[in-house]
């Protein structure tokens, strides 16, 4: 078991301006969950530790989902994520490597969209269930829903290897 914090980052500062505050806490929650997976094996990433079948990998394939659905699907109004697969389950003949380029790619493509967006009022392009959301709710949303990932990232993480901190 390594000692604990010995995964710890600091809490972004930047108060920029809505948007930059907005994207540094989602980098932040994003980093978060990347930083639970390095220095880990294929087996250790892959590993169930809890009843729900939850592992290291499949969060991040699970959060990779979630970035395109949500900002290529709605806010940039892209079919081809329209129906993305949010399983958690990372078939064997996927690699980690591929699973975290995949993520990173996604991370890179959604903070491109978000930048082209620029004001976080503007309605999102495709309407989220109840009708149409600002790019602002999209951010809040996946900002919430990569933070408690991160979270049960952390938590897995303590059972490997002992690792602790956001």
């Amino acid at each position: 078991m390594t000692s604990t914090e010995t995964q710890r980052r600091p809490v972004p500062y930047d108060d920029s301006g809505e948007l930059d505050t907005a994207l540094a806490f989602l980098t932040f929650a994003r980093e978060c969950v990347v930083k639970k997976t390095e220095g880990l094996t294929e087996e250790e990433l892959r590993r169930v530790l809890v009843g729900t079948g939850t592992n290291l990998l499949g969060l991040v394939q699970h959060l990779t989902a979630a970035e395109r659905y949500w900002f290529g699907y709605h806010v940039a109004g892209q079919e081809a994520y329209q129906n993305v697969d949010f399983d958690m389950a990372v078939p064997v003949d996927v690699t980690a490597e591929q699973v975290l380029d995949a993520y990173r790619e996604a991370i890179a493509a959604a903070d491109r969209t978000i930048r082209e967006s620029a004001d976080l009022s503007r309605p999102v392009a495709v309407p989220v269930t109840d009708g149409p959301k600002s790019v602002r709710w999209v951010m809040a949303h996946m900002t919430s829903e990569t933070a408690r990932h991160a979270g049960h990232a952390d938590v897995l993480r303590e059972q490997i290897d002992g690792a602790t901190g956001r």
